[in-house]
């Protein structure tokens, strides 16, 4: 897009939509952004005049007294992805002080009547330092609520690689259905084949045993960067952690960071705390955080570190690359993942990923499952 194209676009979203004839149509991120100033600003001119976020120049909503489209967790969510910091905070305060929007911080029926869901989780992490004590007790309760659903779906994916590997020489009496071994299964119970009927009966089923490697216990050390596009990543990685934290093999850390450190691993067994500590945007100091985790390796060559980032820093590149060929030169595995969720679609500055690659890293998007493997493949 050229400079003279981008000017126009910004003074059309700074004039309004009277302004179009003008300066044209926005489209794109622009035209985003501008629904989603329209849901809060529009209320300068009477009820119902709210904007689909995503919606053409044309197709706005109509006025009326008709609930919104969206919802107050979609807006702010939103809001926190389109525009930086500091536009952020004066939205939000308009929002409150100038609208009285407050049902998003302290309308305790909304959140009592609210279904748990990612968008709820995470408009609260972003909201949760305007909430009073009531609304921020009940909206606990939300993300524990939120938390448990995740920890059910994902328990089983990420434990799985580290039962065992199944051992074809040895027999097991626990039936368990991926365990089943079908080709002995079928030539012990030959015997039992009544041509008449076509049917082989099954008196004994056979399966296979699993061999559990003995290992020392390896360190897991994972940083977490909480900037406002990592909402996601964030979340899954508390929970994460938590059932990391459950598995023998394995000693779990979890480091928080954004242009500061903090080490949250007391709290690593209930990622409600986790998440509850969480201060969603603000800068990026990757660099730090790689430099904070060395100070927690015991064994360099049974570590991994995982860095879960959008490689978009803040602080001068060079002490990243620098903390990144000193931790790598130490014998420790670092692992970067540009994303950490169940789509596992990475939004991160490629340069700088493709430069801690040539240093040794490894560098992806996961799910938590495919992670849990990938983990398993290195300690097991």
């Amino acid at each position: 897009m050229t400079d003279e194209r981008t000017r126009r676009m910004r003074w059309r979203l700074i004039l309004g939509e009277g302004a179009e004839g003008v300066l044209g149509g926005l489209v794109g991120e622009w035209q985003q952004q501008d629904a989603a100033l329209a849901y809060l600003y529009n209320r300068e001119y009477g009820p119902g005049r709210n904007t689909r976020i995503g919606a053409g120049a044309d197709e706005i909503a109509p006025g009326s007294l008709d609930p919104s489209q969206l919802t107050v967790p979609e807006w702010i969510n939103h809001v926190h992805e389109l525009f930086p910091q500091k536009t952020i905070e004066r939205i939000e305060r308009d929002a409150l002080e100038r609208y009285q929007l407050e049902e998003m911080v302290t309308n305790p029926d909304l959140l009592s009547r609210a279904t748990p869901s990612q968008t709820l989780l995470k408009a609260v992490l972003r909201t949760k330092h305007l909430m009073n004590q009531q609304v921020l007790a009940m909206a606990r309760q939300l993300v524990r609520a939120m938390v448990e659903q995740l920890m059910e779906k994902l328990a089983r994916q990420i434990t799985a690689p580290f039962t065992g590997t199944i051992d074809r020489r040895r027999r097991s009496f626990l039936k368990i259905a991926k365990n089943f071994d079908a080709r002995s299964t079928i030539r012990r119970n030959l015997s039992n084949y009544n041509p008449d009927m076509q049917r082989l009966y099954i008196r004994q089923p056979y399966f296979f045993s699993r061999v559990r490697r003995q290992t020392d216990r390896w360190q897991l050390i994972i940083l977490v960067d909480e900037s406002g596009s990592m909402a996601d990543s964030v979340i899954h990685a508390a929970v994460t952690a938590a059932i990391f934290w459950g598995i023998k093999s394995l000693r779990t850390h979890m480091v928080l960071f954004d242009t500061s450190v903090v080490d949250v691993t007391e709290d690593c067994t209930d990622p409600v705390e986790t998440l509850m500590k969480v201060q969603l945007g603000g800068g990026t100091d990757i660099g730090q955080a790689l430099r904070y985790g060395a100070t927690l390796v015991d064994n360099p060559r049974r570590t991994i570190v995982v860095l879960i980032t959008d490689f978009c820093e803040g602080a001068p590149i060079h002490n990243l690359y620098a903390a990144t060929k000193q931790l790598i030169s130490s014998g420790v595995t670092l692992l970067g993942l540009a994303a950490l969720d169940s789509q596992a679609e990475p939004h991160y500055d490629r340069e700088v990923a493709r430069r801690m690659v040539a240093l040794g890293a490894h560098v992806g998007a996961m799910t938590p499952g495919e992670l849990a493997e990938w983990v398993a493949q290195k300690v097991l």
